[in-house]
């Protein structure tokens, strides 16, 4: 039987984790080093590679000193929690990447303590030892401090560190001494990580993940955890509510490099993917036909926020997509159900329209955009935390909550925090910039990243994850001003947009065709304003000097879809189809806006 190391990666977005794995695959002879210079190997949806963050946990393998290491990416942000959870509970040990001169950042916090509360043994990877002022050594003594903080047990805190830079493809016992390949790292996942535990008996696995193939459907992902799997077995499929459904393994798979290889047996310990199970979910547990034992489900952090899903009904639905109907978003959003867990969604009044609850904007928003690209319309309401009833007090959910930024704008940004209700925990200064720490409610987050942005002159880094439910905070103000509202459908003209430039800020450019309804910018006062922005010049043969100056237009602004979402007030959507990010007002008449604004 061959050896097998079960490790799962986990790091702070961009401290350079899927890009260690990719000198790993190369270590183990599975990729050739620039075979594709640029593009990371397990990024490899287009969402992640633009956004340079890992959303879907992935699995690859690489045989090294005759074991088969079980590699498994993990996502960086919090608001993937549920990814997280999941993965984890196929690992037997973690590597724990360290930006060599950030340190330990919040998110790194948020992944390691679940691997820490699960009993997983870390090696801690200093990373980026390349870069100018790096402090590998406080460093170190950080991720101790942090690991003590979390409740790690002796074992845990008797880690080993291993430093070099994952760009550069080296890795070495000591930061002075760099060396040319990774192999330091490796014989230390060798030496330190427990090899994955084999036991006797009848099969069990907990199905942790989930894969997708339009050939032959569903394919369950997990640990065996006991006992041998084989080909055209017949098992036993127990779910979370302890209800059991007999079904047939169709197929066996087991992860060789990138690719899944079709073995005849699997023996507890590896981590393999079986075809032809039938309405499984995540959670659920693979046990024997005759005596089928369930194994405890996987438990979920609670989604903190909730947004309204609903059919695209403006003038210009069904233009660019191909699925517009409630039926189809009620069918993509099901689909969504089966592999992302932390996500809920309930039916409204409205047939057309779902609430759909997640762990964030971010999490919500890539959902959003997976669907966009996929070919859906559809529109999206604003984001609203989710109030719970605890012991008979309002709860909200409160986030930590660090900024990181230069010395001077520290003053500026702790007003705007405080006045959204933020209680600052901790100031820390590094070199010229200084680290803030605050508790915040969710509420507070919607929207501050631009707020933030503008005030620091883009060198603010935030970055925030979930805490816990207290107490009601109070409220606090939202956005300051009012909108812009087209008041006729038609073309955007230059001419009109000139005279009304002193009104406010537009998010439309010249000759974009807009509807009646539609949010075209931003009004200078607190209260929306109705324009009409398709009145051209009246041409006519009398001519004064001065009248025919170059119409000069300050440059439009333009949202990516989160920043749309945090954009957006109470009354407003935003319209969303595979080539436009609109925002529009829910009523677009305005005598039913007035209407409306009075009930």
């Amino acid at each position: 039987m061959q050896k097998i190391k079960n490790i799962a990666i986990i790091a702070h977005v961009d401290h350079g984790k899927t890009t260690l794995v990719d000198k790993m695959l190369v270590l183990g002879k599975l990729f050739r080093e620039n075979e594709n210079p640029g593009d990371l190997i397990l990024d490899n949806n287009d969402l992640e590679r633009e956004r340079g963050i890992t959303i879907l946990s992935k699995n690859v393998s690489v045989t090294y000193k005759d074991y088969k290491i079980n590699i498994i990416d993990t996502p960086g942000h919090a608001d993937f929690g549920g990814e997280v959870e999941r993965v984890l509970n196929m690992a037997d040990g973690v590597l724990l990447l360290v930006d060599a001169f950030e340190g330990t950042m919040p998110q790194t916090r948020f992944v390691l303590q679940k691997a820490l509360t699960l009993g997983l043994k870390p090696i801690v990877v200093i990373n980026k030892v390349d870069k100018p002022n790096c402090r590998p050594e406080e460093v170190q003594e950080q991720v101790f401090d942090l690991m003590f903080n979390l409740d790690a047990n002796e074992d845990q805190l008797d880690f080993p560190t291993v430093y070099g830079s994952a760009k550069q493809g080296w890795m070495s016992n000591d930061w002075k001494n760099p060396t040319s390949d990774i192999i330091a790292l490796m014989d230390c996942i060798i030496k330190y990580i427990p090899d994955s535990k084999s036991f006797e008996g009848t099969p069990q696995m907990l199905i942790t993940s989930l894969n997708y193939s339009p050939y032959v459907g569903r394919i369950a992902v997990g640990k065996l955890l006991r006992g041998t799997l084989k080909q055209g077995m017949q098992v036993s499929l127990v779910k979370r509510d302890s209800s059991v459904q007999r079904t047939k393994i169709k197929e066996l798979l087991t992860y060789e490099g990138l690719e899944k290889k079709k073995i005849d047996v699997v023996n507890s310990g590896d981590i393999c993917a079986l075809v032809g199970i039938e309405g499984f979910s995540i959670g659920d547990t693979i046990a024997d036909y005759e005596n089928p034992e369930g194994l405890d489900p996987i438990s979920i952090d609670e989604p903190t926020m909730s947004m309204l899903f609903t059919i695209n009904n403006s003038p210009f639905f069904g233009r660019e997509g191909k699925f517009v109907t409630s039926r189809h978003i009620k069918e993509r959003l099901e689909k969504e159900l089966e592999k992302n867990l932390a996500l809920k969604v309930n039916p409204t009044d409205s047939v057309d329209a779902h609430t759909v609850y997640g762990r964030g904007v971010l999490h919500l928003s890539v959902l959003i955009e997976t669907m966009r690209r996929e070919g859906y319309e559809l529109q999206v309401g604003q984001p609203k935390v989710i109030i719970k009833d605890i012991a008979g007090e309002k709860c909200e959910p409160i986030e930590y909550l660090t900024v990181d930024l230069p010395e001077e704008y520290s003053g500026k940004a702790i007003e705007i925090i405080q006045q959204r209700k933020g209680e600052m925990m901790n100031m820390e200064r590094k070199n010229d910039r200084v680290l803030l720490e605050f508790h915040v409610p969710s509420r507070g987050i919607i929207g501050l990243k631009n707020i933030m942005m503008t005030a620091t002159a883009g060198e603010a880094v935030i970055a925030h994850r979930f805490k816990d439910f207290e107490p009601f905070k109070g409220e606090f103000e939202k956005r300051q001003v009012g909108s812009l509202i087209a008041i006729e459908t038609g073309m955007a003209i230059a001419y009109a947009l000139d005279k009304l430039q002193d009104r406010g800020r537009f998010f439309v450019s010249p000759m974009e065709e807009i509807y009646e309804g539609q949010v075209v910018g931003e009004n200078t006062k607190d209260s929306d304003l109705g324009l009409n922005i398709t009145k051209t010049k009246k041409l006519s043969n009398v001519r004064a000097s001065g009248t025919d100056d170059k119409v000069r237009l300050a440059p439009p602004i333009k949202f990516s879809l989160e920043e749309a979402l945090e954009y957006i007030q109470a009354d407003e959507y935003v319209e969303v189809t595979p080539k436009s990010i609109r925002l529009r007002k829910i009523y677009l008449k305005e005598h039913e806006r007035k209407r409306n604004q009075n009930k």
